[in-house]
């Protein structure tokens, strides 16, 4: 890490007052004043599906983006991502809804994707409007994926990839869960930076389903099983 933390003003990192405090203390490498940044916010009312659209998804993207423009080191993204991380784990029993939605999600960054908190966010909303949610994490082989599916029999699988080089994998990872039950397979979405980047990206990798962020990607699922769960 560099000797001085990195100083952001409203001017070069245009985020939403609480989004930048978080942010400017986990530059500073104070983790726990920045997890008490948003308990303070929680307190004040702000709702857990907020946090992760208006706090914690700008801020990861934002730490993305100076790490794309060396203006932070690898190390310094890897504690931002981490202390975000588990953030998420202490907040997540609040998230599990009482209601059930009676759908089942699996959900899984594809190969060896390192990148795996926007998947986990993903997975998070899906819990919170009621789907038995099955996330497997980063770095998960095929072999395990097509198990957890043959196990669970989800009604919707959702893939990540962040970096583009991992396209080709998700590809034909989704030409193995459809050519393994052709007839049964489940509603397969997909997401990441290549996919909201490159137009029609994810119907050229055979997937059924696209979204940009956690909020549509619950809204997409419903909408695409909902003449099945009638």
């Amino acid at each position: 890490m560099a000797d001085e933390p990195l100083v952001c003003s409203q001017q070069e990192i245009p985020l939403p007052n609480v989004a930048r405090e978080y942010l400017t203390e986990l530059l500073a490498r104070n983790r726990s004043k920045a997890h008490q940044v948003i308990r303070n916010a929680l307190q004040d009312g702000l709702s857990i599906r907020d946090l992760y659209l208006t706090i914690l998804q700008p801020v990861q993207q934002e730490v993305g983006r100076l790490w794309l423009i060396n203006r932070v080191s690898v190390a310094e993204e890897h504690f931002c991502t981490a202390a975000t991380q588990s953030l998420m784990l202490e907040l997540y029993p609040q998230i599990i809804s009482s209601k059930r939605a009676g759908l089942t999600l699996v959900a899984a960054c594809v190969g060896p994707e390192l990148h795996e908190i926007g998947m986990r966010m993903v997975a998070d909303f899906f819990e919170m409007d009621g789907w038995d949610t099955f996330y497997l994490g980063a770095a998960i082989s095929d072999s395990q994926i097509m198990s957890a599916i043959e196990e669970r029999k989800p009604d919707l699988v959702a893939l990540s990839a962040t970096m583009s080089y991992h396209i080709a994998t998700v590809q034909e990872l989704i030409g193995i869960i459809k050519g393994s039950c052709p007839d049964t397979a489940p509603r397969i979405m997909v997401g990441g930076v290549p996919f909201n980047t490159v137009p029609n990206l994810w119907r050229s990798v055979g997937a059924d389903l696209w979204a940009t962020n956690a909020e549509q990607a619950v809204q997409v699922a419903r909408e695409s099983l909902q003449p099945a769960t009638v």
